[in-house]
């Protein structure tokens, strides 16, 4: 069982050796995109919620 687990280790840090990891530039740019479209959609969700709720209590509610 402990060669398993020596084998596992050793051939887990072979993989992450070889991964193409991104630069700090194109990490804060993907991060800024995430953000960017997370706050639009939260808008958009927002808006229509707001819309929703409004034509509920107008037509439904009175």
């Amino acid at each position: 069982m402990f060669n398993k687990l020596t084998m596992f280790l050793q051939e887990s840090r072979r993989e992450l050796q070889r991964v193409n990891w991104p630069s700090r530039e194109e990490t804060i740019r993907y991060t800024a995109v995430v953000i960017g479209l997370s706050l639009v959609f939260a808008f958009y969700l927002g808006g229509l919620d707001f819309v929703f709720t409004y034509l509920i209590r107008t037509f439904l509610v009175n």
